[in-house]
């Protein structure tokens, strides 16, 4: 009988993420993932602030939303075009509610120098993805502080 050692388990992260979506979505908010930006990361640069990026991911912001164990994926319009974004769990710094700011945080490991990124350092981070139709991304307040729950 063999024990299984917490390196071999898999992450908890993407099983969080999906239910932290779920509440959201759930309870009429609207559901938002904070991502360090690396060469993995699959967005536009362009809107890349700091080697951040937050990202609206409702079911009226995306489309195709895939929340798998390795990735996050899904189509969504910025400035008017239509991306497909791919963002790699473990890039993942946070998933909550625009709305409240509930949600979750988790450690994202800057072992990897990566490829350096169009950003601009000390910009407030706005969600960008799921602009409205006519380009214009929607209206919203600047991230919100998480709120520790316990």
């Amino acid at each position: 009988m063999s024990i299984i050692q917490d390196a071999q388990l898999p992450s908890t992260r993407p099983y969080l993420i999906r239910a932290l979506y779920e509440w959201c979505t759930e309870n009429g908010f609207t559901p938002y993932v904070a991502v360090k930006v690396d060469a993995s990361v699959q967005v536009p640069r362009e809107h890349v602030q700091g080697g951040e990026i937050v990202l609206n991911i409702s079911f009226d912001a995306t489309s195709s939303l895939k929340l798998g164990n390795d990735f996050i994926e899904f189509k969504a319009r910025f400035g008017g075009l239509a991306r497909d974004i791919m963002v790699p769990v473990h890039r993942v710094m946070a998933v909550y509610a625009r709305e409240n700011g509930q949600g979750m945080a988790f450690p994202v490991n800057d072992g990897d120098a990566s490829a350096p990124l169009s950003a601009v350092p000390g910009q407030p981070l706005e969600p960008l993805a799921g602009s409205d139709d006519d380009g214009v991304p929607p209206p919203v307040a600047p991230r919100p502080a998480l709120k520790r729950v316990k």
